[in-house]
């Protein structure tokens, strides 16, 4: 405790944990908001690392910079963050130059979403509204607060923003480093400073396994070309009990999205889904439907499944409750 203390006592080291608990951030970031040196910068940034206080991750040639995923690290430190004074001229200065960086990274991602709109937009007009799917999301999380949450190809990142005051903390993966700056963009304009996104493979993701209670795969799988090996993948995520939840198209015959948006698979059927669900160990648990909004348009489907690890641990643990009891 006196070494992590020393670690996060001194005053530039302190800047940084205050600047990393509002989003992760690079060297060059923190550089310019600091206006100190980068090997300086680094220097700290080395020290926390090994202090167990903050994490890093590589984004091509960008490292990245966050609190701690360990849960006990990451409240030692928000503990601390908290009793700072926001009035302090120091810390005043600081966060109007966090802003300064954010907006340039909000305009940034304003021009690639701009540039890439219409394509969207011309998928939108085909299924069903966004907000039918993601009233569905969140009545199949139970409305109930729950601990970490992973997003595979998180896109603009909407599901962390929706799913944000259920989580404590959440992470969202991306292959695309356009897509990430326009999810932080998102994040950062929502507020929401408890979830990050990173760079990261659907077949290898980048983050502990049995981790997290709910895993998202939203509109990502008919770019695959092996959906059940990413589907397996997203089960080893989950904690005993956790839940994965599916939102793609059901089979259909729209060969221009083949053609001009680089989708690898038309749909899928609830059998498709039921089987590879089956393989990655998990228990299927609903399906919905959604219809299209356009006549002749994509039918949208959301499957759902539950590692079953903690439904068979259950009679265990009420047999050892029960023995203690008497």
């Amino acid at each position: 405790m006196v070494d992590t203390l020393k670690a996060a006592g001194e005053s530039s080291r302190f800047r940084i944990l205050v600047l990393l608990s509002r989003g992760d951030l690079t060297v060059s970031d923190l550089t310019s908001i600091l206006n100190q040196s980068q090997p300086r910068v680094s220097r700290h940034l080395k020290l926390l690392l090994e202090a167990g206080l903050i994490g890093r991750y590589q984004e091509g040639s960008w490292a990245f910079f966050r609190l701690s995923d360990n849960d006990s690290a990451r409240e030692f430190v928000l503990g601390l963050v908290g009793r700072v004074d926001a009035a302090d001229p120091l810390v005043l200065r600081d966060m109007e130059r966090l802003e300064a960086v954010k907006r340039k990274n909000r305009e940034r991602a304003a021009e690639y979403f701009s540039a890439n709109a219409a394509q969207w937009d011309q998928l939108r007009a085909l299924h069903v509204p966004d907000d039918a799917v993601e009233s569905a999301l969140l009545k199949l999380a139970g409305g109930t607060p729950f601990n970490a949450m992973l997003d595979l190809g998180t896109g603009t990142g909407r599901l962390l923003e929706i799913f944000a005051p259920w989580y404590r903390r959440a992470v969202g993966l991306d292959m695309s480093r356009e897509m990430l700056s326009v999810a932080r963009a998102n994040l950062d304009k929502a507020g929401v400073a408890h979830a990050q996104v990173r760079q990261g493979d659907i077949y290898a993701p980048p983050v502990d396994r049995d981790a997290f209670d709910l895993v998202t795969i939203h509109q990502v799988l008919h770019y695959l070309d092996n959906p059940g090996f990413a589907i397996a993948e997203a089960a080893r995520m989950l904690r005993p009990g956790g839940r994965l939840a599916i939102v793609d198209f059901a089979p259909h015959d729209f060969e221009f999205l083949r053609e001009e948006q680089a989708h690898a698979r038309l749909g899928f059927s609830d059998r498709q889904i039921a089987d590879w669900m089956k393989e990655a160990g998990l228990e299927q648990e609903e399906t919905v439907t959604f219809a299209p909004s356009v006549e002749g348009g994509l039918t949208v489907k959301l499957w759902s499944g539950r590692d079953p690890r903690i439904l068979l641990a259950h009679p265990t643990q009420e047999r050892r409750l029960a023995t203690e009891t008497a």
